[in-house]
């Protein structure tokens, strides 16, 4: 029998209940919530370790029967977010120290070893070939870089398939 909610708009009661059944799942968050026109309602999450099948089951169980069809004639798509899809929140970025990233900020593109992040900012680190500082020819130094998240454009996992 759908739960109905005094006084809420169908995308609050969306809401509410993708919020209940997260926080029963404490290893799993939400990306992105969103609806189109046509009341399709997208439901895009990640997990700290992954997110399963059964993830996104008992996400869609939680919110389907609990919706009133004979309102809303909708369709819900629980997924997780996509190999290669931008990081769009920090505890992304944690989850992924020790990957490999491609970092796009304002000014330029950088691939390197994600070492660490915290709250404000990311940490990189990667080997560079450099002129010698005395000499001809070229050496091979090791680079890092903090970057606040705020100059951040896009940050993607690369995958390697090795």
């Amino acid at each position: 029998m759908p739960l109905f909610i005094e006084n809420m708009t169908f995308k609050e009661q969306v809401a509410q209940l993708l919020n209940d059944s997260l926080a029963e799942k404490p290893g799993v968050f939400l990306i992105d919530l969103s609806f189109s026109d046509s009341y399709k309602i997208i439901v895009t999450l990640d997990g700290d370790k992954g997110v399963a099948l059964q993830d996104c089951i008992d996400i869609s169980r939680a919110i389907e029967p609990n919706l009133d069809r004979e309102e809303h004639d909708f369709a819900l798509e629980v997924a997780s977010v996509g190999v290669g899809s931008p990081l769009k929140m920090v505890r992304q970025y944690k989850k992924n120290i020790g990957r490999t990233l491609i970092v796009k900020t304002k000014n330029e593109t950088i691939e390197a070893n994600l070492d660490n992040a915290n709250d404000d900012f990311i940490t990189l680190s990667w080997s560079a070939r450099e002129p010698k500082k005395i000499g001809k020819g070229k050496e091979t130094v090791q680079k890092q870089l903090q970057i606040p998240y705020t100059e951040i454009k896009e940050a993607v996992v690369t995958v390697n398939f090795n």
